[in-house]
């Protein structure tokens, strides 16, 4: 495991207890602004925080020096083996969250009797993100209370992890096949509303996903099944359809339908065009309008 923090401290000692196949710790802390985290471990990881730190703490799953990558840390994430956490505080904030480190053949032993090996592994594989915690920040507190004063047979805390972890995971339904998996048609349709209620008809991959209920890794690859393209060309074409319609229909200036459409001046819109359409706006609706 690979992990680092810059600004985050414990405010009181760790309650830890080591169980078969998994490790879990509590942990009260506070971050100031700026203080961040990254994490890296071939093992998967469960985080629950027990107060919500959305509005102090972001996170991403790529490096990034901007904040196009990241997203509002929810109250309970998994976080499959092999997949990177960075963490940024945008305001100070203390926290207490219980982290569960598992052994990913101790899970699968767990999952695979009632749930089948194969929507085992897929549920391993697919990172969650929720906001609503309940029954699983129950479970949660029960487990804490046990780190912190020990009084049952190991196999009770055991249990605990292992409901938390059937609450967690996303193991309903069959399971998927990445090169079979499609979004419905509802939910393409609730995407399409709700980029097309932005005043520039842009969103995040992030934000795409959250609309459809997604993680983002999960999100970028049934869409392209579902579309032929990636999120980003999805949008990118829709915005160069929408110049067109503007091109076509209004005698609005290339650089003022840049400015509506969120490029971020004429040029960027001329490039895209051209690499969507094939040739600039302006010869674009010159030949439209000589037809």
């Amino acid at each position: 495991m690979t992990s680092f923090t810059d600004g985050i401290r414990a405010i009181a000692p760790a309650k830890w207890r080591g169980l078969d196949g998994l490790v879990s710790v509590f942990w009260d802390a506070e971050g100031h602004a700026g203080a961040t985290g990254y994490y890296l471990s071939p093992d998967p990881r469960i985080v629950i925080f027990f107060n919500d730190v959305s509005p102090h703490i972001v996170m991403a799953n790529r490096e990034s020096s901007g904040a196009a990558h990241y997203r509002p840390m929810k109250r309970a994430i998994y976080v499959p083996a092999g997949v990177p956490l960075w963490t940024s505080f945008t305001s100070f904030h203390r926290f207490s969250h219980l982290d569960i480190h598992l052994h990913r053949d101790k899970v699968l032993k767990y999952l695979s009797p009632s749930v089948g090996t194969s929507l085992a592994l897929c549920a391993l594989r697919r990172p969650v993100e929720i906001q609503d915690t309940r029954a699983i920040e129950t479970l949660a507190s029960l487990l804490v209370d046990e780190l912190s004063n020990p009084s049952k047979h190991a196999v009770y805390a055991e249990n605990l992890v292992g409901s938390i972890v059937a609450g967690l995971l996303d193991i309903n339904g069959e399971a998927d096949d990445r090169t079979n998996a499609r979004l419905t048609q509802a939910q393409m349709n609730k995407l399409i509303s709700v980029v097309n209620a932005r005043a520039d008809y842009r969103m995040t991959v992030a934000e795409m996903a959250e609309t459809v209920g997604l993680s983002e890794s999960w999100f970028a690859n049934v869409f392209k099944q579902t579309t032929g393209t990636t999120p980003l060309q999805w949008q990118l074409g829709k915005r160069v359809r929408l110049a067109q319609n503007m091109l076509a229909e209004s005698d609005l200036t290339v650089a003022a339908i840049a400015a509506q459409l969120g490029f971020s001046d004429q040029a960027h819109l001329t490039k895209t065009f051209r690499q969507v359409a094939g040739e600039t706006p302006a010869a674009w609706r010159r030949m439209r309008r000589v037809d």
